[in-house]
């Protein structure tokens, strides 16, 4: 498998929003795996499609316990249902690294999807697994988790990362 190199914030490929998987064919069952790769390459929990510079509404996570691998590929997540109840996670993001922050978003979601051999599913993810899926389908939407955040703390962070971008870049 190939590892894919991670947009940084501010790149303004991840504030697009992402069109529908049509057709699940070699290049998306390719770039699914490449994915897998690329998000434990980052020791990342999720990975959308936006953030490898593809603007599919593809989706791999892998919240499992430490030391397990059970990836799950999603492709034209959408979530049917949401809780009332809402739990806070410090969330961080491959394409912002170094920053997290507490991010509040409901517990418990419903999503349907298709898998990687095309089969419409419908799963409900809780805990780690329920953020992380909908901080993915917000990378579909076009909106990064410092979105949530206030304007003054959104504009620092973007601040940091022009500053992180061009410190790498000198390397």
């Amino acid at each position: 498998m190939t590892q894919l190199s991670i947009l940084l914030h501010p790149d303004p490929r991840l504030k697009k929003v992402c069109t529908q998987v049509t057709n699940i064919d070699d290049s998306i069952k390719k770039l699914c795996l490449d994915m897998i790769d690329t998000m434990y390459k980052y020791s990342g929990v999720g990975l959308a499609a936006p953030q490898v510079g593809i603007l599919k509404r593809v989706v791999v996570m892998d919240c499992s316990e430490e030391g397990e691998k059970n990836p799950i590929i999603l492709i034209n997540p959408e979530i049917v249902w949401s809780s009332e109840e809402n739990t806070k996670f410090e969330e961080g993001c491959l394409s912002i690294p170094e920053i997290r922050e507490e991010i509040q978003r409901p517990s418990v979601v419903q999503v349907k999807f298709t898998d990687i051999n095309g089969i419409l599913e419908e799963s409900n993810f809780e805990g780690l697994w329920s953020t992380c899926i909908q901080h993915e389908i917000d990378h579909l939407n076009g909106k990064l988790f410092i979105d949530y955040l206030g304007p003054i703390k959104r504009s620092f962070i973007t601040k940091k990362m022009k500053k992180y971008k061009k410190d790498i870049n000198k390397k």
